[in-house]
């Protein structure tokens, strides 16, 4: 349940570009790999990761270092959450000043 003015200002912020909507919808369906994201999407890996921060500060998404077999370097996976948002006048009215 969003609690403060500061969450849910950030969820809506979140959510406030076509590109994170359908980055977060591509996420729900699985776990993607930076780089197959930036192709999938058809942009640059330096604006994915200003996209995947916004949703990463709302809480929506999460990441995760991966190493694989015969590969030295770790590579980050990202996933969406479990989320429920609900917004209604209670909610609104009931947010605390951060």
């Amino acid at each position: 349940m969003i609690q403060s003015v500061d969450e849910l200002a950030a969820i809506g912020e979140a959510l406030s570009n076509p590109i994170r909507i359908r980055l977060l919808r591509m996420l729900c369906e699985k776990e993607w790999y930076i780089y197959e994201l930036a192709k999938e999407l058809g942009i640059s890996r330096q604006l994915l990761y200003l996209h995947l921060k916004k949703l990463e500060k709302a809480g929506l998404i999460e990441s995760e270092l991966h190493l694989e077999p015969g590969d030295p370097r770790a590579k980050r996976y990202y996933r969406a959450r479990q989320f429920n948002i609900l917004i209604n006048n209670d909610v609104i009215k009931n947010l605390k000043e951060v």
